[in-house]
């Protein structure tokens, strides 16, 4: 394996679902798994197609239940391609040939999709397949398969087959099997002149989608005359065409495919749209030229090198392929949240959660217009937020744990235990730190861009409207004179009520209490950062006087954290009253125990009984903040913090975690990197391989963790440089591993673009373009300007 690439030899059944999620394509508008041409949907391939954003509901009965949810749709299957020898039957399948020799090759660089096959059929005709595939990031409309056709030991007639399939479902994770999952309805499909195209429209949200596909067939540079026949079948539109194959001669066929929907802007109608870019369309070099150049110019921004042993380097660059994949410049300006498994599969129903809060860091420093657009998803549902406070009869904006189209709360009623076979009730709507999640974003972006434009229309209003909400769901407690925030669940997930209650929630989760506590003084900061005209206009609008502003003051200062004993934070009051956990016992049993909760509650038994979390909780304060800003965190609440306690803490919990989610060992990396730099690099060696050996066992295959890959680059972008904004001051303090040698990246700091390179015990610095204005920079105990176009190197 390269630094570029990520190869496959051989064949592999157990390994196609992953290797197609892992060989996904996409542009930021719209995504395809890597599934092979000519497979279809089976217990083997799934070829799905995704676009950014378009969701769809449906109803299903389920254990005695209606229930409504709202999936992303797979779109139809543009990748169709295949062909037949004279005397064959079926059309070709590879897994129904004599393998001689498989290669598979995503090339992260460019953007490219490779297969080389060669293969043998029951006639002994050996045949060479090389297919080459890309989803345009020049023109997120494009996408285009080359075969390159070789006949090594026959001549003969060859027809192929080209198809835009639109009778798919929605069938890639066997959990949902039981649920509805037809989303689409073929509204029109046909030919004209050289082009096959089929309109589809989903059945209850109405996104229209149309796409349409050309093949040419080319000899050398010459292109053959064919003779195509046009096939019909219920959503699916097929051409056939035949030509004559020779001996050792290569036949290049060129498969190019519009994509178009209701939802893009500056169209009239989609169909018309997508015929007329693909009659614009040269052929698959130009194409290919223009998508390389624009990948070339993402990766100048986003590349990371980095000099350490295995593989760090191949899947650091995977794991950011893949963000851009899922997010790139055709995402700003659509209304698009980050989805937390990509638009790779259909896991969680493509739906957005909280993981954006390991995923900005990265686009603030990289690309901060698309972190705005991506905020901007939020602002748009603050409606809906505030509508589902209203119902719950609180006040301000309670934005959903689970979100997808319109801001609805999507979590699931019931869920499936696999284990089990049982449904279940699903009460992690809960999580309400997904409001506190978000207002953190914001205050992130805010802080790296100095966008005071983007506070002044946006962020602010969001942040006074969470603060909002989460004074309305404090209360007072007389016993321990402060303030409390009951029925909740944490980060933890596992934990989602007391042992043999009826009620759902657990009672002041300390990670967020604290983080509400922050929440208060920096919505504060923000509505002093807008001015006084913007200000009046927003009391006015959100009905906030002095009155509030005073209350949150005095709700930060006195909010309950309970602790076990003394520099333990309690990860949420009577969490020390659980048993522990017979840890080893259950290994022994079972191997994996990452989902703790399916296999107690298989058993008649549940997780809520013990000291055990599915991921970090109480750690991701450390994760969070530096150990400066917790310790005045607590002192502004009235308690003192040790930071010396830190490791105690992490220990603690450390040993009574599941790591049943792949962003747990994100936050152990982190939180152990000052403390135990061994620890810190084997954690994240274990969660930067997640995705890549399917860790969780299948979870892969239905879609990539996009958290876990952004926040495997944000150790290294972020964690072992030390890189932090306060107080208008860029910081670095670099603390690597042994095993990191060197690292160098790009910055973007308040439009200034910087370049970091560590190397040794040396930091060089440069100013790539040139500062408009100086930009301060602390290097530990270092203070310094870099102003204008600036060399500095620093040893430590």
């Amino acid at each position: 394996m390269s630094g570029w690439k990520l190869k496959y030899s051989g064949l592999n059944k157990e390994q196609e679902g992953l290797r197609e999620a892992l060989c996904t394509l996409g542009n930021g508008y719209f995504a395809t798994r890597g599934a092979a041409e000519e497979a279809e949907a089976d217990d083997v391939h799934y070829p799905g197609t995704y676009l950014a954003g378009s969701y769809n509901r449906l109803k299903s009965e389920v254990a005695g239940k209606t229930l409504e949810n709202e999936d992303l749709v797979n779109w139809p299957n543009w990748l169709q391609l295949s062909f037949r020898l004279d005397g064959d039957k079926n059309w070709f399948r590879l897994e129904e040939k004599q393998v001689l020799d498989y290669r598979q090759e995503l090339d992260f660089s460019e953007g490219i999709l490779r297969r080389e096959m060669h293969f043998k059929d029951k006639k002994h005709r050996e045949t060479k397949i090389t297919s080459t595939r890309l989803v345009s990031m020049a023109n997120p409309h494009l996408a285009c398969i080359k075969w390159e056709f070789t006949p090594v030991n026959w001549s003969g007639p060859v027809m192929m087959r080209s198809a835009l399939d639109g009778s798919v479902k929605n069938e890639g994770v066997k959990r949902y099997k039981a649920l509805s999952s037809k989303h689409l309805k073929i509204i029109e499909q046909g030919k004209t002149n050289d082009i096959i195209y089929l309109l589809v429209q989903t059945n209850q949200s109405r996104i229209y989608m149309a796409q349409a596909a050309r093949c040419h067939v080319y000899s050398g540079n010459k292109k053959l005359r064919t003779n195509r026949e046009i096939l019909e079948e219920e959503g699916k539109i097929s051409e056939r065409f035949s030509f004559q194959a020779s001996q050792g001669k290569t036949v290049t066929i060129e498969k190019i495919i519009s994509v178009s929907s209701s939802k893009d802007r500056a169209i009239n109608e989609p169909l018309n749209s997508s015929l007329e870019t693909l009659r614009n369309e040269l052929d698959f070099s130009a194409l290919k030229a223009r998508h390389s150049e624009a990948w070339s110019r993402l990766w100048k921004q986003f590349d990371i090198t980095l000099k350490s042993p295995g593989n760090s380097q191949l899947l650091l660059r995977l794991h950011i392929f893949h963000l851009l994949q899922t997010s790139s410049m055709h995402t700003i300006g659509r209304d698009v949240g980050i989805p937390a498994r990509g638009w790779h599969g259909e896991a969680y129903r493509g739906h957005i959660f909280w993981d954006e809060l390991f995923i900005f860091p990265l686009l603030n420093y990289r690309l901060p217009d698309l972190t705005h657009s991506l905020l901007l998803y939020r602002y748009y549902r603050l409606g809906a937020a505030k509508k589902l406070a209203e119902k719950e009869g609180l006040k301000g904006a309670m934005f959903p744990w689970q979100s997808g189209s319109s801001g609805r709360e999507e979590s699931q009623v019931i869920h499936l235990n696999p284990k089990s076979g049982k449904w279940l009730p699903d009460h992690t709507y809960l999580q309400r730190h997904v409001n506190l999640a978000i207002a953190y974003n914001i205050w992130q972006y805010y802080e790296v861009t100095a966008d005071r434009n983007f506070m002044k229309f946006y962020g602010a209003e969001m942040l006074l409207e969470i603060a909002h909400f989460f004074a309305s769901i404090t209360t007072w407690s007389e016993f321990r004179q402060r303030y409390e925030i009951r029925n909740v669940v944490g980060p933890d997930e596992f934990h989602t009520a007391y042992p043999g209650s009826d009620e759902p929630g657990i009672n002041n989760n300390a990670y967020t209490n604290v983080m509400t506590s922050w929440l208060f003084s920096h919505a504060k900061k923000a509505f002093e950062l807008i001015g006084t005209t913007r200000q009046e206009a927003l009391k006015q609008k959100l009905k906030l006087d002095d009155r509030e502003f005073s209350k949150w003051e005095e709700i930060s200062r006195k909010l309950y954290v309970p602790f076990i004993k003394e520099g333990i934070i309690a990860q949420f009051e009577g969490y020390e009253q659980l048993p522990e956990f017979d840890w080893e016992a259950y290994r022994e049993k079972y191997q994996s125990i990452q989902r703790l909760d399916r296999i107690l509650n298989a058993e008649g038994d549940s997780v809520n009984c013990y000291k055990a979390s599915k991921q970090a909780d109480v750690l991701m304060l450390f994760y969070l903040f530096s150990a400066e800003e917790l310790v005045q965190l607590f002192k502004d609440m009235g308690y003192q913090f040790n930071p010396e306690r830190i490791p105690d803490n992490i220990e603690y919990y450390v040993s009574r975690t599941s790591d049943g989610s792949t962003l747990s060992r994100i936050v152990r990396s982190w939180v152990e990197a000052r403390s135990d730099r061994e620890c810190a690099w084997h954690c994240f060696r274990e969660a930067i391989v997640s995705d890549f050996e399917d860790v969780q066992g299948g979870t892969t295959p239905e879609g990539i963790h996009m958290g876990s890959m952004a926040g495997t680059v944000d150790i290294l972008q972020r964690c072992f440089t030390g890189l932090e904004v306060r107080d208008n001051v860029l910081r670095l303090n670099p603390y690597f591993p042994e095993e990191i040698t060197s690292l160098g990246m790009e910055i973007n700091y308040r439009g200034v673009w910087l370049s970091l390179e560590f190397s040794g015990n040396q930091c060089r610095i440069k100013s790539r373009d040139g500062a408009a204005s100086p930009v301060k920079i602390k290097f530990r105990d270092q203070l310094f300007e870099i102003k204008g176009k600036m060399i500095k190197t620093i040893s430590y």
